[in-house]
């Protein structure tokens, strides 16, 4: 598989990952030039004719999910006969390696997780989509902390196929009651499900477990969990009593919807008083009680259909006889279901009479029905009564153009005719729909756009800026924050990113050249070396540097240096002074900046008086200052130390054209100043 492209666009590079009817790899978008992941199905699965239109059907669905805590679903089809799904590709690592690794987590990030799989959940269900697979290890945490769920849909596809008992035997330790059952499932079997992970996030435990998925399904159906605090007493009672409440075994004692959920989680988060909302508790199903052949079983639990018994989802009864309940025969079952229908039907002719009579309960004179929309509820009340009519419900209702607490409509309408004492309905506004805001940081604009749509509300583009965290041509940030909840048509600016506009440059003047090139290669950044002298800077050490510190650079840019080489040498040519007269040969010297020496001796070519010979010799480059050795002719003769010199010395005495006393020596001059050698 490694190598290969789908639909011409999807290049495979790495398995990331296998399961029980796909395997996942990462993959190049060739077109988009951004990572994927695509998620390949099995072949014994893409063979199946059922299960492969389940699949696109639910693949569609899936990828019309849009949400900040939901894998994105991009693109799917068909190449070669392999069935695909290409996925965003999200960093970091399960939530089930988490909990592996750590054990229970701390309490607060659990709630935080279980809020945002409750938003995702809200998402799906709003679209009619079950996910009948949350699990923490369909929970991906990302480097940021942040939560997204993977895989909506596909269960479903799975589930309609012939591997059904397989598929749930997979998830034992995460299915609801009514899931182990073969029953029809509804959105509170996956707030079940959540509820279990979020146990086992807490506790660091699952709740059930057992030695095979046949027994750990059987607990699902009829054993309560240890209370959490029994196995880690930091957790807080209110987060335990959300978890339990997800985990009520009769679905109608869970959270009416995940949103309900996720408000409970987000008030104890947020330290308010955790309001779990009205159920149906053990005392007001006990009306049941009084129907044959269903009673509690000793630890409290209803007895419920024999697991497995109902065949459903077009699996064969064969397929989950694993969970038969001998003490309950098929034919008991059937009469207890004839028993309830026949109760239902009942109480449904009952409260029809109640409703017949309560309406025609006055004397039959036909009346004028008022119009009290536009009105307060007290308003519309007191219209009602001093017309002669009853007020019956009243419900709520979200309006743009009713102010909140104002009727909307009235059900019978104004202006008709009804007899006297009957009841008019109400339904009063709310005010606007408030709709949170989705979090769009990190999504590309058409994701963004897309998402705000959806949500009903409007969007906008600020002008690009540079951001350090997020990807050029991504969301860097939004002027309505997540999560704020505002009108419908609200309209949300989203900021694009250029990418990051640089590291900040180091300071490196006055570090030595090595270090300086050192400190730099460590910010990232390559180095490029310039020398020039310098008065005040040592050599080695660097003088300045371009661009300055605290500049903006990107990644593997250069930064140049100037290095110190020290004072500059002045250096100049000595000039040739050689057969010049001695004073004219020093004027010249010194007026080229140097110190002249004088020695003498006899030259029988050199007129007396004159230079034989400079050291160093002419063309030389030499520092100003520096010192030039003449050798002056003293002519044919024998050299007369002192004679042609200002000065001279004989036995401490001094005077003009001192003797040698008669030795053969030399007479040395510097400068023109009194000194003589023998």
């Amino acid at each position: 598989m490694i190598g290969r492209v789908f639909n011409n666009r999807y290049q495979i590079t790495e398995r990331i990952g296998i399961g029980g009817m796909a395997e996942v790899y990462r993959a190049q978008d060739n077109v988009l030039g951004r990572l994927v992941a695509v998620k390949v199905m099995l072949p014994q699965y893409a063979a199946d004719e059922s299960f492969t239109q389940r699949f696109k059907q639910e693949a569609a669905s899936a990828a019309n999910l849009q949400s900040p805590y939901i894998v994105n679903v991009y693109d799917w089809g068909q190449d070669e006969g392999t069935y695909y799904i290409v996925m965003e590709y999200v960093r970091g690592s399960d939530l089930k390696t988490a909990i592996n690794q750590r054990g229970a987590i701390n309490q607060r990030k659990v709630a935080e997780i279980g809020s945002q799989v409750c938003q995702a959940l809200s998402v799906a269900h709003g679209l009619d989509i079950i996910h009948r697979d949350i699990k923490p290890q369909n929970i991906m945490v990302q480097p940021d902390g942040n939560v997204k769920v993977m895989d909506f849909g596909i269960a479903r596809a799975k589930n309609s196929t012939k591997e059904q008992t397989s598929s749930v035997l997979g998830t034992a330790h995460y299915i609801s009651p009514e899931q182990a059952q073969g029953k029809e499932l509804t959105a509170a079997s996956d707030i079940y499900s959540l509820g279990i992970v979020l146990y086992e996030s807490a506790t660091g435990k699952l709740p059930f477990d057992g030695p095979d998925a046949v027994s750990v399904a059987m607990k699902q159906v009829q054993d309560e969990p240890v209370p959490p605090r029994e196995l880690n007493p930091e957790i807080d009672p209110s987060l335990e009593a959300i978890i339990l409440k997800a985990m009520s075994k009769n679905p109608m004692e869970r959270f009416a919807t995940a949103k309900d959920m996720r408000s409970a989680l987000n008030d104890y988060l947020a330290g308010r008083p955790v309001a779990l909302g009205a159920g149906f508790t053990g005392a007001q199903t006990q009306i049941m009680g009084g129907v044959p052949n269903i009673g509690p079983m000793p630890d409290g639990t209803a007895v419920m259909p024999a697991v497995g018994g109902a065949n459903q989802h077009g699996g064969s009864s064969q397929n989950h006889s694993y969970m038969s309940d001998n003490t309950a025969p098929k034919k008991k079952g059937k009469k207890v279901a004839a028993i309830v229908a026949a109760v239902a039907a009942v109480v449904a002719l009952i409260a029809i009479a109640a409703f017949a009579l309560g309406g025609n309960n006055g004397s039959g004179e036909q009346i004028e029905v008022p119009d009290v929309t536009g009105q307060t509820l007290d308003q519309a009340k007191s219209a009602i009564q001093s017309a002669g009519f009853k007020v019956g419900n009243v419900t709520q209702s979200y309006s743009d153009s009713v102010d909140s607490g104002k009727v909307i409509s009235q059900d019978p309408t104004a202006k008709t005719k009804k007899a006297k004492g009957s009841t008019i309905n109400l339904t009063v506004s709310q005010g606007s729909q408030e709709i949170e805001v989705p979090d769009l940081v990190g999504k590309t604009a058409d994701e963004a756009k897309k998402l705000l749509q959806a949500n009903g509300l409007k969007y906008k583009a600020g002008t690009a800026e540079y951001s350090d965290s997020v990807e050029k041509d991504r969301i860097a940030r939004q002027d309505v924050a997540a999560g704020s909840k505002v009108a419908k048509d609200t309209v949300v600016t989203y900021y694009l990113s250029l990418g990051s506009e640089g590291t900040s440059v180091p300071d490196v003047v006055g570090q030595t050249r090595s270090s300086a090139t050192a400190t730099l290669n460590n910010a990232g950044f390559y180095v490029t070396v310039d020398q020039q002298y310098s008065d005040t800077v040592e050599e080695g050490v660097v003088i300045s540097q371009t661009p300055s510190s605290g500049s903006k650079l990107k990644a593997e840019g250069t930064v140049n240096i100037v290095v110190s080489k020290g004072k500059e040498s002045k250096a100049v040519s000595v000039p040739s002074v050689v057969g010049q007269s001695e004073g004219s040969a020093m004027t010249t010297l010194n007026n080229a900046g140097f110190k002249v020496t004088t020695e003498y001796q006899a030259s029988s070519s050199i007129s007396s008086g004159n230079v034989i010979s400079q050291t160093p010799t002419s063309g030389t480059e030499l520092d100003p200052g520096k010192t030039v050795h003449l050798v002056i002719s003293t002519g044919s003769g024998s050299s007369s130390g002192g004679d042609s010199g200002s000065g001279g010395t004989s036995g401490g005495g001094s005077g003009s054209g001192g003797s040698t006393n008669g030795g053969s020596g030399s007479s040395s001059n510097t400068n023109g100043g009194s000194s003589s050698s023998n």
